[in-house]
């Protein structure tokens, strides 16, 4: 079954082995060092570099409709034969905005909120970046959907970094 695979930075490769995703997408800042895994090539890796910001700020970059526009066009490109692994920093912000994402616009059938309820039920530190959830919302013509989704399920436990954790599709 297809899955969307979130860790953070730290556990790339035990992730990358352990669910044997063929597609990676990292959502970190510009300059970040990310060593792709051997497993993952080079095409089938997504690096988008912006800050975890949800307001434009001086000398940093905040996430902009052209890195939603390209993000929902890898995850619509993936072949789902294998799992994909999402990543950023710690594994809280961006990259569970991210999956979210993702499962919105590959299941656009899916109810947001039931969405939502599924990452905070696989993740207690999951906290999504608003900006990249409403700016995908507007993209997906969701009307609002998901970024109510998102803040129904509220802010995650305070944490260094995530827990490498898993959500299907097709659930």
């Amino acid at each position: 079954m297809p899955a969307v695979h979130v860790c953070p930075l730290s556990q790339i490769a035990p992730t990358v082995r352990a669910s044997g995703a063929r597609h990676m997408v990292s959502v970190i800042n510009e300059g970040t060092p990310v060593l792709r895994p051997a497993e993952i090539m080079a095409e089938n890796h997504l690096f988008l570099g912006f800050n975890d910001i949800v307001a434009p700020a001086d000398g940093m970059t905040a996430p902009a409709e052209v890195h939603v526009e390209t993000l929902i066009g890898f995850f619509e490109r993936w072949d789902r034969a294998a799992p994909i692994v999402v990543h950023c920093y710690a594994g809280i912000s961006r990259s569970t905005a991210a999956a979210f994402i993702a499962l919105c616009a590959l299941e656009p059938q899916r109810d947001e909120r039931e969405t939502a309820r599924a990452l905070r039920k696989a993740s207690r530190f999951a906290t999504p970046n608003s900006r990249l959830v409403a700016i995908a919302d507007r993209l997906l013509a969701r009307d609002g959907r998901m970024v109510a989704a998102i803040a129904e399920i509220g802010r995650g436990e305070d944490a260094y970094e995530n827990i490498p954790f898993v959500l299907p599709l097709g659930t």
